[in-house]
Order: C-alpha cells, then structure tokens, then sequence
C-alpha cells in the first residue's frame, strides 16, 4: 500500500562525486542541505555573504563574485540604531564587524573566496526563498540589518522581474566558469511574516520564474540563435545536432525540493518546534533524493563507507591515554587513509 506520493525526479544527466566542488547560495535551506553534504565529506562552499533569499539579491551577490568587487567604505554604513557595528546592505549580519576597516577586509575576503572556490565548482545550487524584495534609495538589498522598517519600500516583484534576474545570475556563474552546472531550488520553507497568502504568492512567483527562466535559456539551442544566446552573456556550445540538447540540461535545471516537503512530507512531524522550519529527518530525506539524482551507484556505495567511517570515528572516548581508546585512534587513522586511496577525490582531514 502506497500511503503518499513520491515526486517523481529523474536522474541527472551529470553527476556529482567527491572530487566534485559544490557551491550553495539562497537562504537558510541553501545552508540546511550544504551542512548535509560536507557532513558527508564532499568539498562545499555555502554563501559567502551570508543567507539571501530573493533572486534579485542573489543575483548582486554573484555580480559582485564576477566582477571581483573591491567593497570600500561607499558600501559599508555604522548602525546608530541599535548595536552600533558596521554592516553592509548586500550581506548577512554574519560579515558584520565593530569596526568598519574590518567589516570591509570581512566582504572582500568573503568575495574572493568564493570567486577561488566557482572557478573551480562543479555545481553550484541556488536556492530562492522568497519573492519579496526590501529597497533602499530604490536599491533592493539583502538585509535590513533591523532598521527602521519605515525607511524601506517593500514589494513582490514580478514573474518576469524574478526570471530576467535568474537569467542574468546563471550568465554571471558562467562567466566566472563556463563549465559550472547550475541547480535552482525553492526553499519550502514558509515565510509566514509574509502572511500565509502572501508566502504562497511569492512562492508560485519563484516557481513560474524559474520555470520562464529555465525555458528562456534553453531555447536559444533549440533554434541555434547564436544572438539571442549572446545577449544574456551566457556562453555554451551550441549542440551541433539540435536534437535533444537544451540549456536546461547541460547548463541550467530544478531540483524540486519545495514539491517533495509539500507532497511527501506534508506533515508536522517533519517540522521543527516552530511549525515553519523542516525537522533534521525532512532535511536528511531531501539530501538522499539529491543523493539518488545526483549521484551514480558507486558515489552513493561511497556515500555509505564514509558515514559508516565517521560513525566509528565520532564514538566518543571516555580515556584516551587506555589502551583500547589507543587501539581505536590508531584503526580509525588506518582506515582514513584507506577511504581516502579507495574514493577518488575524498579528504577526511
């Protein structure tokens, strides 16, 4: 008896393994399902400014990466409000600072790091949480470091505002690398703040624009229009046969997380305490549906020797100096090394 049903996810057509480097972006989700995968070892990079959730400030944040922005103090303000630290409008509190040279030297860190880290990514997932945007002087930002909610305009921005700006992000990811698969996402994550209307407006927003951008991008292969595939930036081969290459799968696709939390898990068992976010089992069960769509056969039995070796190697020891907590340092040091030599690409360190 099948008690709910499975959202039905095709297998990628490019796979992820540990030699793989995998960038996340977006909000707190982006975070969750990152976590999942360098608890498991694979090489991760997660928001360098700290969680975004609307497209149009994701898509600063990759701008910025692309274009190797210097931050100076035009972008960095004192908060004479309320903790009195340095903050920027286009990152998370996290880069915040005390003072604003340090705040500065924070965001041009963070800025290089992870233009090194997509130069070299392999996929990079971007996670959308929300279509409501915040702007200042009539420039959207990522965080309202909690200011005066007065001086803000607050807006849902439109399907086609939301796709153009997804659009524009996956233009700048293959500038920086042009051989970087892209993962879009929708958090299923409520933002009940919004009120309960008001979230699954902003969420059919993301959904219909990541479809419209999906399309958008794909198109030009289907039609070789060499142009129009100019005109967003975006360089690609163009297939050749024109028969079944399209953009969304070699280039750009939708990992359908929002669609497994909202009819798989469509209870409150898989919700934390405060009814909004997932519980760590949710999260555990959309990190094996990416597992199962991302990865081949082998990565997944590989997948399974690490978590077996980590569970041995994480046993907490109650005497280091016995001679079995000895014996037990000196396994877990031989079978790291064993991992390591058998799975191409893995670091235990």
């Amino acid at each position: 008896m099948n008690l709910f049903t499975k959202v039905d996810i095709p297998a990628a057509e490019f796979k992820i393994d540990y030699k793989s480097h995998l960038a996340f972006f977006g909000s707190c989700f982006a975070d969750n399902i990152s976590a999942q995968f360098a608890s498991k070892k694979f090489k991760v990079f997660a928001n360098p400014f700290g969680t975004v959730y609307n497209p149009l400030s994701i898509e600063r944040n990759i701008q910025n990466i692309a274009e190797a922005k210097a931050f100076s103090e035009q972008d960095v303000f004192k908060d004479e409000r309320s903790d009195g630290l340095w903050h920027s409008w286009d990152a998370h509190s996290t880069l915040s600072a005390s003072s604003r040279e340090e705040c500065i030297a924070k965001l041009n860190n963070a800025c290089t790091q992870a233009r090194e880290f997509l130069q070299q990514a392999d996929t990079a997932f971007i996670t959308i949480g929300s279509a409501f945007v915040y702007s200042l002087n009539g420039k959207v930002v990522a965080n309202c470091h909690r200011q005066d909610p007065r001086i803000f305009e607050r807006r849902l921005i439109s399907v086609d505002e939301a796709a153009q700006s997804i659009q524009r992000t996956v233009a700048l990811l293959r500038q920086i690398n042009r051989d970087i698969r892209i993962v879009f996402t929708v958090s299923p994550i409520r933002h009940l703040g919004d009120g309960a209307h008001g979230n699954n407006l902003s969420k059919a927003t993301v959904l219909l624009a990541i479809e419209k951008a999906l399309q958008e991008i794909a198109s030009p292969l289907a039609r070789n229009d060499v142009a129009r595939l100019a005109s967003i930036n975006t360089r690609v081969d163009i297939c050749k046969s024109q028969q079944s290459c399209t953009l969304c799968n070699d280039v750009a696709a939708y990992f359908p997380s929002y669609e497994i939390v909202m009819d798989e898990l469509r209870d409150y068992r898989f919700y934390n305490d405060d009814m909004i976010h997932l519980s760590k089992t949710a999260e555990e069960y959309i990190f094996e549906r990416m597992v199962e769509t991302y990865c081949d056969s082998t990565t997944q039995a590989h997948i399974s020797q690490v978590e077996k070796f980590l569970k041995m190697a994480n046993h907490r020891i109650q005497d280091e100096s016995s001679p079995a907590s000895l014996e037990l340092k000196q396994k877990i040091a031989t079978q790291a090394k064993e991992l390591e030599k058998t799975i191409p690409g893995l670091i235990l360190g």
